[in-house]
């Protein structure tokens, strides 16, 4: 992703970028800036919102890089903080224009409510994704037509264009899983997702015969967590971790609700859940055993 370190005196570690990425991880990152050099400078959340004539919360929102920046804000706030020095301004500016830039999935920005946008662009960013399931496949390993099922059961009265352009970004999504410095995805699903017919004996047929093509890929990693465990330690329901390249950035925990999502941060919470996460890998059959399981499940279905 081209990101670096640069000690600098009082910046406390600048943030220099070189070239591409998601605007997503640029805003995390710029956000992350200046949330240091605003501690450091000893202001408010308060008085960093009155500079740019905004609230407390709006600075908060970016801090954690969850909206876009305007340069003259960001201007306003390095003088705020006390950073003068063209060499040290010039590159948080520069970001700030390069985190504005639209994401790729902003084309089927009519399609996204606010928050999953969010999730889509760190999803992008991030080099770790871990995601427990236990209703549907992960959307990054769905086949076209078990994503189609999936999308018709909250969509079903939508256009045939809609839906085929929601297909269309889940599979976008999918495709970074075989890019250069393709994230880690490590899923584990409850044994009901792969149970549970969804779109019909064929359609799941082709989904197993789906996830057993892309779980041969170096980067991913599928475990089955079976019936016969009991209960297990996730027993709150689904949720995602995502971790980011940049060492500096908190994993952040997704979990997907009706109309809305809830993103964790802080520290303290992330952890539990990474622990919750790491019991589950435990508990469930191992990837080869997990594999195995696919196999026998396949056979029992139509071609």
């Amino acid at each position: 992703m081209g990101i670096q370190h640069a000690e600098d005196g009082a910046m406390g570690g600048v943030l220099a970028y070189s070239g591409g990425g998601s605007p997503t991880i640029l805003r995390i990152l710029l956000g992350t800036q200046l949330r240091r050099l605003r501690v450091a400078r000893g202001v408010s959340r308060e008085d960093a919102g009155y500079a740019i004539r905004a609230s407390h919360a709006k600075i908060s929102r970016l801090e954690l890089g969850r909206v876009g920046f305007k340069e003259r804000d960001v201007a306003d706030l390095l003088t705020l903080y006390g950073v003068f020095d063209p060499a040290e301004r010039e590159p948080l500016l520069a970001l700030a224009t390069q985190a504005n830039a639209p994401g790729w999935w902003h084309k089927y920005g009519d399609l996204l409510p606010s928050w999953f946008q969010v999730y889509v662009g760190l999803e992008e960013a991030a080099s770790v994704v871990r995601n427990y399931e236990v209703q549907f496949v992960p959307g990054l390993l769905q086949s076209a037509e078990y994503a189609r099922a999936v999308i018709m059961l909250v969509h079903g009265t939508a256009s045939d264009e809609e839906i085929d352009r929601r297909v269309a970004l889940r599979l976008a999504r999918q495709e970074r899983l075989t890019r250069q410095n393709a994230p880690i995805l490590w899923a584990v699903v409850d044994e009901a997702v792969l149970r549970r017919p969804i779109g019909g004996p064929k359609v799941m047929a082709a989904q197993l015969d789906h996830l057993l093509e892309v779980t041969e890929l170096p980067n991913v990693r599928l475990q089955i967590m079976p019936f016969h465990r009991g209960g297990h330690a996730a027993a709150g329901g689904p949720f995602s971790i995502l971790r980011f390249p940049d060492k500096d950035l908190p994993d952040v925990v997704y979990m997907e609700q009706l109309t809305s999502a809830l993103y964790v941060e802080k520290r303290e919470e992330t952890d539990h859940y990474t622990q919750v996460m790491d019991s589950l890998c435990v508990q469930a059959y191992s990837i080869s055993a997990s594999r195995n399981f696919l196999r026998e499940l396949r056979e029992r279905l139509p071609d």
